[in-house]
C-alpha cells in the first residue's frame, strides 16, 4: 500500500479501488434485484442442536439458488450469523451442511453447534444448477451474460444471502461474517470487499494475486470456470488488471479480516508473495488503529482445511462477532450428524 501516510490518503486511495473493483467484477452488469420470494423445501432437526433447512430463493428473474439454513435450538437473543462458501465441490452446499464429504468441511454443522446462524448458498454451477456440461462450467452462463463475470455473479448472489439472513429475527444484523475454503475462501473476501453489512471474514487457502503469479492467465481461461473472461487478451500480453487482489482485501479494511494460507500450497514463490501483501495489510489496519481486527496463520499443509486452522476461525468470529465471550471450545463432528425429521 505505496503512498499511503495517513488516514486522509488511504481514504483517497480506498474511493478509487473500490471503483476499481467494481469495474474489475463488471458489477454494472448484474441483473435487476428481484423479490427473494424465500421457499423452505425441506426442514430436519439435528439432533437437539439445530434446526437445518433446505431453502431456495431468487436471484434472477428466471433464476432460482439454494442454500442450505442452520439456525440453532434455545437462542434467548439475537444470533450472530456466518454465510458458509464451499470450494470448488459438485456437492455444493450438501458438504457444508455436512451430509456429503469430509467432516472438516461440514462448516454450518461446525458453526451452528457454537451458536451461530448459518446460511450455506451454493455456488451458482454446482449443485442444483449443476450445468448440463458439468460443474463449474461457465459457458452458459455467458451465454446468458456475455459482459457480466462469474466473480461478479457469485460476489452479488452472496450478497442476497446476507439479505436472506436478515429475513430472520433470530439473526443480529451487526454481528454477520463470512468464511469459505478454496474458491469460498475467496468468496468470502471478495464479498466482504463488496457488502459493508459483513463485520468478519475469514479466508482458508484462497487463490494467488495477480501480480507475480506465473499461472495468472488461469482467471481469465478460454474454458472450464472463466473468472474474468475481459481480462484475457491483457493477461496473455502481460498486462496486469487496475487492481490486485491484496488491494481488494485492503477494502475489508477496519472490519475484520482472518487469512489462512498453506505456504507449500501449489508454487511456494507464489504463496511467500501472498505473505508480503498480507503484511502490508497488517500495515494498514495499524493506521486504521484497529490492528487487532487482522491476522494472518501460514501452515505446511498444502491445501487443507486443519482442526488447527478450524479452531482459529472459529475463536476469530467469536472475537469479532460475539457479545458472550464464553463459547466452549470448538467441537467439530467427526461423522455427518443425525437427525430426526
Amino acid at each position: 500500500m505505496a503512498g499511503i501516510d495517513t488516514l486522509a490518503d488511504w481514504e483517497a486511495r480506498r474511493t478509487i479501488l473500490r471503483q476499481r473493483y467494481f469495474d474489475l467484477i463488471r458489477d454494472e452488469e448484474k441483473p435487476p434485484k428481484p423479490s427473494l420470494d424465500i421457499q423452505v423445501e425441506e426442514s430436519v432437526q439435528v439432533e437437539e442442536c439445530y434446526r437445518r433447512m433446505l431453502i431456495s430463493y431468487q436471484v434472477e428473474a428466471d433464476e432460482r439458488a439454494h442454500a442450505y439454513l442452520g439456525i440453532p435450538c434455545h437462542l434467548e437473543r439475537s444470533a450472530p450469523a456466518v454465510v458458509a462458501l464451499h470450494g470448488t465441490t459438485a456437492q455444493g452446499g450438501r458438504q457444508t451442511a455436512g451430509l456429503e464429504g469430509p467432516s472438516d468441511k461440514a462448516y454450518l454443522d461446525h458453526l451452528c453447534r457454537q451458536g451461530f446462524v448459518v446460511i450455506a448458498p451454493e455456488h451458482f454451477v454446482s449443485g442444483h444448477r449443476q450445468p448440463d456440461a458439468g460443474a463449474y462450467e461457465t459457458a452458459a452462463f455467458y451465454e446468458k451474460h456475455p459482459r457480466w463475470t462469474a466473480v461478479g455473479k457469485f460476489t452479488y448472489e452472496h450478497s442476497l444471502a446476507v439479505d436472506v439472513l436478515l429475513t430472520h429475527g433470530e439473526v443480529d444484523s451487526d454481528r454477520i461474517g463470512v468464511m469459505g475454503h478454496s474458491l469460498g475462501g475467496q468468496g468470502a473476501y471478495y464479498l466482504a470487499a463488496y457488502d459493508e453489512r459483513i463485520k468478519a471474514a475469514v479466508c482458508n487457502c484462497g487463490a494467488e494475486f495477480f501480480r507475480h503469479n506465473p499461472t495468472v492467465e488461469n482467471f481469465a481461461r478460454d474454458h472450464w470456470y472463466v473468472y474474468y473472461p475481459h481480462l484475457r487478451p491483457q493477461l496473455l500480453e502481460g498486462r496486469m488488471p487496475a487492481i490486485d487482489i491484496h488491494e481488494i482485501i485492503a477494502l475489508i479494511a477496519p472490519r475484520a479480516y482472518l487469512d489462512i494460507l498453506g505456504l507449500n500450497d501449489g508454487n511456494p514463490l507464489v504463496q511467500d508473495q501472498r505473505v508480503l501483501m498480507l503484511l502490508k495489510i497488517a500495515r494498514l489496519y495499524d493506521l486504521c488503529g484497529v490492528p487487532e481486527n487482522f491476522g494472518f496463520y501460514c501452515h505446511g499443509q498444502r491445501h487443507s482445511v486443519r482442526p488447527e486452522s478450524r479452531a482459529l476461525l472459529l475463536k476469530f468470529f467469536e472475537n469479532h462477532l460475539r457479545t458472550d465471550r464464553n463459547t466452549p471450545g470448538f467441537q467439530a463432528a467427526s461423522q455427518p450428524p443425525r437427525v430426526e425429521p
